[in-house]
């Protein structure tokens, strides 16, 4: 029991997180200011994205961005609803509606509560580098296609895959061209691309979208649909979506919500860490108060969320050192929603798409991509199949596909590692005579490396070629790891030699290896007679032994002892 109390303290908010934001209160709140300045269209932008409109957009930045900042692991994460969450929830809309939606969200915040008291934070840095990339680049462009439709100022077509959609979009358009739209959303993202060369420090996104609502409404440009009605404040906390019948037809949908909630918080914590100095995030923290957040955003109609990467960024490089700066984006959105609930519903829909297309191609980062492929050929392969996954399947098949193949090439490269070498017999105090005639009917292998499942087909393979000799000796010292696969082929190659007359005999089998040698029965064959030895010159005397007596050798006088301190060959 107080192990668990234990466990549930280490996942709360600490005194040391209250002195970090008392230290300077300043450089925190004008740092918050930048980023709910950022975030603003953001949030707006995906929340009109995911199907559910823009208020929940503002929902989820202000509630999930406050618990997580006041729970979470990470001093400068800033959450809130993100294009990667964004691509998974638009077909849950399309299948379930919009209470399918906040009740998969309420379950993923349970399920990442359940994850960071199982300490399965620290999993998550396993990731390989080409599947985080291609991941990214898929994302990109996904988030990208899905604006192609707002940009083009025509109705979303139906359907959940986001190729077709496109397409079909592109078809609608071509049929009755819209202008306006198309000139907004390309004027948006060509300013903010444009100006974050020029200036990365001013927030040309939201000069922007002011600036395309200003000309909207003064020219009178009905062809540029606005963002429409909000409410003047966040609905009162409510369960009335959830459908305990439903829960179960849920599940799979709510466990991808929270793998990729978990997948891209993390990320986006490290990617933080890794900008600064001093600061480590707390991986179980970050899922605990990401679960929170996810928890409570549904009871306000909030979509789920997740650790923004380009808002933390902002946060870092805005000089944040405490949580207070994430906490103080969260407080301006909230004020903005209740104060500027009625200009904000008069932004055109194009100009958020072009804010998201611009960040759609602000999230691929050319040089890293080039890198990684011209890293090796397999971190090329595993960076263009998740990039594929993402953009054809789903995010979470994607992130699957990406580390079984990461998983498969790796295996590959160490079963390649593994080795079954002839080596000569150790000549010790034979005679050059003897020491030909042992060559002639004794065989040496020296097994190298691993001897796992993916490495065992081809050493029995090569064991089992073996002709025209009288004993095999298996020197094992140098196998540095070995699985139940590995010992079974090792009694199998034993048994298959032993049936064709040949006498096997093993030295320097490590400890270690025992367990599971025995494990499948390997070593009774030889144990039983008394085949396993300690070193090499052990096993050659014992193979002399059985070549005396089939009468291929003449008897020799015992050797004569080695030099005090001389190796002896394993």
């Amino acid at each position: 029991m107080s192990g668990t109390l234990a466990r549930v303290t280490s996942l709360l908010p600490t005194r040391a997180d209250l002195a970090e934001a008392r230290r300077d209160p300043r450089r925190d709140l004008l740092a918050g200011l930048t980023v709910a300045i950022v975030a603003l269209p953001l949030a707006l932008g995906f929340g009109v994205s995911s199907g559910l409109g823009a208020e929940a957009g503002l929902a989820t930045a202000v509630i999930a961005g406050a618990l997580a900042a006041l729970f979470g692991g990470s001093n400068l994460q800033v959450s809130g609803p993100t294009g990667a969450m964004t691509v998974v929830l638009v077909p849950i809309v399309g299948q379930y509606g919009p209470g399918g939606v906040l009740t998969v969200g309420l379950m993923a915040g349970v399920m990442l509560v359940a994850l960071a008291a199982l300490k399965a934070g620290r999993y998550m840095r396993y990731i390989p580098a080409p599947v985080v990339e291609g991941f990214t680049l898929g994302i990109a462009c996904v988030i990208g296609l899905q604006q192609i439709p707002s940009a083009l100022g025509v109705p979303k077509p139906e359907g959940d895959h986001v190729l077709a959609v496109t397409w079909r979009a592109f078809e609608e358009f071509a049929e009755a061209p819209n202008g306006t739209a198309l000139g907004l959303a390309v004027a948006v993202a060509a300013v903010m691309l444009a100006g974050a060369r020029w200036r990365p420090t001013v927030p040309f996104s939201v000069l922007a979208v002011i600036a395309a609502t200003v000309v909207t409404q003064a020219v009178g440009l009905d062809a540029a649909k606005p963002i429409g009605d909000l409410p003047s404040g966040l609905p009162a906390p409510s369960l009335s979506f959830l459908d305990l019948g439903s829960l179960g037809t849920l599940l799979a949908p709510a466990v991808a919500v929270a793998a990729l909630a978990a997948l891209e918080s993390l990320l986006s914590a490290s990617v933080a860490d890794g900008m600064t100095v001093g600061q480590q995030h707390d991986p179980d923290r970050e899922l605990f108060g990401q679960g929170l957040a996810n928890i409570a955003a549904p009871l306000f109609g909030g979509v789920p969320a997740t650790g923004a990467i380009a808002r933390t960024a902002v946060n870092v490089r805005a000089d944040a050192s405490s949580r207070l700066a994430a906490l103080t984006h969260a407080a301006i959105l909230a004020v903005i929603v209740f104060a500027a609930a009625p200009l904000v519903s008069k932004i055109p829909l194009a100009a958020l798409a072009g804010v998201l297309l611009a960040t759609a191609i602000r999230m691929v980062e050319v040089g890293s991509l080039r890198a990684m492929a011209k890293a090796t050929r397999s971190d090329a392969l595993i960076l263009v199949l998740t990039a594929a996954a993402t953009l054809v399947l789903d995010l979470v098949y994607a992130v699957v596909i990406g580390l079984a193949v990461a998983g498969a090439l790796a295996l590959r490269a160490v079963a390649k590692q593994a080795r079954l070498d002839q080596v000569p017999l150790d000549r010790g105090d034979h005679t050059a005579e003897e020491h030909a005639l042992l060559a002639e009917h004794i065989l040496a292998y020296r097994i190298d490396g691993p001897l796992f499942f993916a490495a065992a087909h081809r050493f029995l393979l090569e064991l089992t070629d073996v002709t025209d000799v009288r004993v095999v000796i298996l020197r094992m010292s140098r196998v540095s790891t070995m699985d139940a696969t590995g010992a079974l082929v090792l009694k199998d190659a034993v048994e298959k030699l032993g049936r064709r007359g040949i006498l096997v005999l093993a030295s320097g089998i490590r400890p270690g290896q025992l367990q599971v040698l025995d494990s499948v029965g390997a070593l009774e064959p030889l144990r039983h007679d008394g085949r396993t030895y300690d070193s090499t010159p052990e096993a050659i005397r014992a193979a002399r032994d059985h070549l005396e007596t089939a009468g291929l050798l003449r008897a020799r006088p015992a050797p004569k002892p080695r030099p005090a301190g001389e190796e002896v060959p394993q």
